[in-house]
């Protein structure tokens, strides 16, 4: 009785599982849910947060420097060396004066020692080498916090170029269906003109021909809706194979655009990966600084306890302790460190210029992307028009040809112009949403809280 109620009890259990997994695979998928997962699962973005604590890492290795470091050892012994055998028993305390014969010192029988030793060292002072060390780690730290901001921000615009792309596959898988309705239509008209006599067969074969064309394009564009699925789950970082149900439709916007001196101004001051590159520049900074300190003196300060025994356990030795101050000044070394500053102070001359660079870069971005934005919002307001006036003449030749006014070339090439003028329009639709990320991107606004996420 038991196990039944067990058995029943657990087939609830995944009948509830598989139902939950159901509705989650046929849950509608909005652009800002999208944006949520790929921050969270993106692998991306998981290796660019796994940098950010490795910097943090070595914020804390740069700061041990200054601070003491302490050893502990445990050394077993044993041997005749007559040098090894004076020092031991001399730690042991364990020396008498018969160890003085010579016999003994030049010979001496095998000998023990078990040391527990307890040492410590602390740089006081290195020419400020480790306080500079630490400015540096503090720099890149920051920078690999920006350059995750960044990531971000790429993370998202690939999410809604993906997302936008599967809106945009569906649509002309639409404009595929809808221009297959036309092409049957227009083999009917031509079916019943050449039953009727009024057409040659050449006519009906083209009007067949067109409809195979139209009956491949749908098996294309279903080909491509997939692939376009595929791309946005590759995005977000979750399965290829994971189905996606998109919530929205693709629609036009048309945001306000501010001012391209405005834009670029923004882009300077806002983008993390120029907040990155600055502090780049700060950090090496600081690695000229250490390659000047190599040339200052160093003061160390250094300790030991040891405690020397005959056997591990019953003790019976003696112990004893040493402690000291070191000044250290490099004389000579080659050369190595001047060639090391030199070093330094060329990568500092790349930074800048690699900062240079980048500012240039950016202002080029904003530019095409602002143009690219305006460019595609015209496309679309011509797209637009192209449509009516495409699906009337469309219309009017459909009409001319059952009054045997037109030819069924002519009035298949007016039906391909009014099926690539509504292609042509959600394409136009797509790279104006594309544009707008794009600017946001440039311009280093683009968070999951933006009005391209959030319209």
């Amino acid at each position: 009785m038991r196990l039944h109620f067990q058995l029943a009890w657990g087939l609830v259990i995944l009948v509830t599982f598989l139902t939950h997994a159901s509705g989650q695979q046929s849950s509608p998928l909005t652009l800002q849910q999208a944006v949520t997962i790929a921050l969270e699962k993106n692998p991306q973005r998981k290796a660019a947060l796994a940098e950010t604590r490795a910097s943090a890492a070595d914020v804390q290795t740069a700061r041990s420097f200054l601070m003491p470091h302490l050893s502990f050892s445990e050394l077993a012994t044993r041997g005749n060396d007559p040098v090894y055998v004076f020092g031991s028993e001399l730690r042991q305390q364990r020396f008498t004066t018969a160890d003085f014969a010579l016999n003994k010192l030049n010979t001496p029988s095998p000998f023990g020692n078990f040391a527990t030793r307890f040492g410590g060292t602390w740089n006081l002072f290195d020419s400020f080498a480790s306080w500079h060390g630490i400015t540096r780690a503090r720099k890149l730290n920051e920078a690999a916090v920006h350059q995750l901001d960044r990531t971000d921000q790429e993370i998202v615009f690939r999410v809604v170029g993906s997302y936008y792309g599967v809106l945009l596959a569906a649509k002309r898988l639409d404009v595929a269906e809808q221009s297959e309705k036309t092409a049957e239509s227009i083999l009917k008209q031509s079916q019943d003109r050449f039953d009727s006599g009024l057409v040659v067969e050449s006519d009906l074969l083209t009007a067949r021909v067109r409809m195979a064309e139209r009956r491949q394009e749908i098996i294309r564009e279903k080909g491509n809706l997939k692939v376009a699925e595929a791309q946005l789950n590759t995005a977000m970082g979750v399965s290829v194979d994971s189905p996606v149900l998109a919530s929205e439709a693709l629609f036009e916007r048309s945001p306000a655009i501010p001012d391209l001196e405005q834009l670029e101004k923004q882009a300077l001051e806002n983008r993390p990966d120029m907040k990155r590159i600055a502090l780049e520049e700060a950090a090496q900074h600081q690695s000229v600084a250490i390659a000047k300190s190599s040339f200052g003196p160093q003061v160390n300060a250094f300790a030991g306890w040891e405690l020397d025994n005959p056997t591990f356990v019953a003790g019976g030795g003696g112990n004893n302790w040493l402690g000291g101050i070191e000044v250290k000044l490099d004389i000579f070394d080659g050369g190595s460190r001047r060639a090391e500053l030199s070093r330094q102070h060329a990568l500092e001359e790349r930074a800048t210029a690699m900062k240079q660079a980048a500012s240039d870069a950016v202002r080029l971005e904003v530019r095409r992307a602002y143009y690219q934005a305006d460019s595609s919002r015209q496309q679309v307001e011509v797209a637009r028009a192209a449509i009516a006036q495409a699906q009337e003449s469309l219309r009017i030749n459909q009409d001319r040809y059952n009054s045997g006014l037109t030819t069924i070339t002519d009035l298949l090439g007016i039906e391909e112009a009014a099926r690539r003028s509504q292609s042509d329009y959600w394409e136009a639709v797509y790279n104006l949403h594309i544009s707008y990320a794009s600017l946001e991107l440039a311009r280093g606004t683009l968070t999951p809280q933006s009005s391209v996420v959030m319209p």
